[in-house]
């Protein structure tokens, strides 16, 4: 099984791949979420994973924007703790640290622990958190760290120099499952859709009602502008319910007071790691 990821192996969102797929999977690695979209729908990868939102970076915007472009099948979604760790080559010490690598997410996550190393400690941005550590391993880079997870540090032979340095501990990431072709997932309960709605007061509350009356929770809103259209918005939402009929008869509903209405999938809710 062919699997995109944005990074390299070793990056949150390889760990994500495996707890859904399990290991037996070749993963293709992407530089961008653009990329990933891309591969599974040219079927150079049979499905993707992709980060959808944070709970303390927010929305990723631009990959609801690929939703809309690709329109690629969400088939299932993961829940990540996000750990972060300070690693670098083998007998490193800290006081050693010259420059520390990493995602420009990652760095903003672990502000407060940066700001206690050495003044002189130059902080730069890279495109991936594994990444850092995989040119610490491959550039035998002396003096300089990576932040990134535990998986990287195993993959790359780096040691850990301190653990959990992310300042809000309670950090995940959700990644959603993306197919080229939808695919029928026993017990869903839960779903993604997007639409419009007039420019009217009212309008979107009216929509949004339609859910509650059902017995539909409402679990996310996102607006995403629509492009060439100013200050024109399509709403994202993912619903979950505990009778599937309660849904169908929701959208029905809902279909007679939106436009353009888009089902990206129909899914099994993933599970929050329950670790703190």
């Amino acid at each position: 099984m062919k699997v995109a990821i944005q990074g390299v192996a070793g990056a949150f969102h390889d760990e994500a791949a495996r707890k859904f797929f399990g290991e037996e999977i070749k993963l293709i690695e992407c530089d961008t979420f653009r990329l990933l979209c891309e591969k599974v729908d040219s079927g150079e990868a049979d499905y993707s994973i992709m980060a959808i939102e944070n709970t303390i970076a927010g929305s990723l915007l631009q990959n609801y924007g690929y939703l809309n472009e690709f329109r690629l099948n969400i088939i299932g979604e993961i829940y990540l703790r996000i750990k972060m760790n300070l690693m670098a080559l083998p007998g490193t010490k800290i006081r050693d640290i010259k420059q520390v690598f990493s995602h420009p997410i990652a760095l903003r996550q672990c502000a407060e622990y940066l700001n206690t190393l050495s003044a002189d400690v130059i902080i730069s941005e890279a495109e991936d958190t594994a990444e850092s550590a995989k040119n610490i391993y491959e550039k035998q880079l002396v003096g300089t760290a990576a932040i990134a997870g535990e998986v990287a540090a195993k993959m790359y032979h780096l040691d850990i120099l301190a653990k959990g340095i992310e300042t809000v501990k309670k950090n995940y990431t959700r990644f959603i499952v993306l197919s080229k072709k939808p695919q029928s997932v026993s017990n869903c309960n839960k779903a993604s859709l997007s639409f419009e709605v007039r420019h009217q007061p009212g309008s979107l509350a009216e929509a949004l009602a339609i859910f509650a009356r059902h017995n539909v929770n409402l679990t996310k809103i996102q607006s995403v502008p629509i492009l060439g259209q100013p200050y024109q918005y399509s709403f994202h939402v993912d619903v979950e319910w505990q009778d599937s009929d309660s849904y169908n008869t929701s959208v029905s509903e809902i279909l007679r007071h939106v436009s353009g209405l888009s089902v990206y999938g129909e899914y099994k809710k993933g599970e929050l790691p329950s670790e703190i």
